[in-house]
């Protein structure tokens, strides 16, 4: 693979979630009690890069002002994209049997707790305008945490947003 067309043609739907996604984290606890909410600004990059063919950074603003920011660069093999970095060790895919195509699947582990792992359910809504997702913790088979995502598309110019945000940093 050698072109963000090549890319996007064995990847549709991870085409399709390409731009800047703003919303909503709120957790859970097994018990179902919220023990944290914060705001996101998300940048999916399809780059056209052989190496790094695909790269999400994840801007979160908590309301006590508290930020972060997390880089997701992720290669491409298997008809996958995969991540392994400091954080996480995973992959994400299509699920080719939702006929509608508005599902992806995400598993991962944090890097260096092997007894932590995670999956995440993505659907995106057929205008591409929202998507949600959930994320379930499980830590020794047991569910620890869910995490609920509820987005709303800004733009496909992630590159204008990420200049504007690198001059405003």
């Amino acid at each position: 693979m050698t072109t963000y067309a090549e890319f996007a043609e064995r990847m549709p739907l991870l085409a399709r979630h390409e731009g800047v996604w703003d919303g909503t984290y709120s957790y859970f606890n097994a018990h179902n009690e919220k023990i944290d909410e914060h705001a996101s600004r998300l940048l999916c990059r399809m780059t056209g890069e052989d190496e790094i063919p695909y790269h999400q950074t994840n801007h979160y603003t908590w309301p006590d002002g508290k930020t972060e920011v997390r880089d997701f660069p992720a290669t491409y093999r298997d008809g996958r994209i995969w991540w392994d970095n400091e954080l996480i060790q995973g992959w994400a895919a299509e699920v080719p049997l939702d006929e509608y195509n508005r599902t992806m699947m995400l598993y991962w582990q944090r890097t260096g707790d092997p007894s932590l792992y995670l999956y995440e359910q993505i659907q995106i809504s057929d205008d591409g305008q929202n998507r949600c997702r959930t994320w379930h913790w499980i830590r020794d088979g047991m569910l620890e945490t869910r995490t609920a995502i509820q987005e709303t598309f800004v733009t496909k110019d992630w590159r204008a947003i990420d200049a504007e945000m690198k001059a405003s940093a």
